[in-house]
């Protein structure tokens, strides 16, 4: 009686073992489907590496601008001591502002 009990149980495992199978194999069959195509993740990496460098380019023309900005030094003394700021920070708010500097003291106070 116990052989027979051994051929059941077998019976069992083995039954539950394909449907572990069956499980698994509908699992990875929905990875291959969702992989990528090579071409397509190079034609994205292009595109955020286009944008990243054209975002670069234009941050340089920004700088560029605000560097040809003629401002009053006195402004920046009088600007970075009465608001307490760094020089730098009153600096680059004056040519933001194109050296007006009741606007950049706006700007920094609202």
């Amino acid at each position: 009686m116990e052989g027979g009990d051994e051929g059941v149980e077998r019976m069992v495992d083995s039954k539950d073992m394909q449907k572990q199978s069956k499980a698994f194999d509908k699992l990875t069959d929905r990875v291959e489907d969702r992989q990528l195509d090579s071409s397509r993740v190079q034609t994205a990496m292009a595109s955020i590496a286009a944008g990243a460098e054209a975002d670069a380019n234009a941050m340089r023309l920004r700088e560029k601008e605000l560097a040809a900005v003629k401002i009053n030094a006195g402004d920046v003394d009088i600007i970075a001591n009465e608001l307490e700021l760094d020089k730098k920070v009153a600096e680059r708010t004056l040519r933001e502002h194109k050296g007006d500097a009741v606007a950049a003291v706006r700007s920094l106070l609202y």
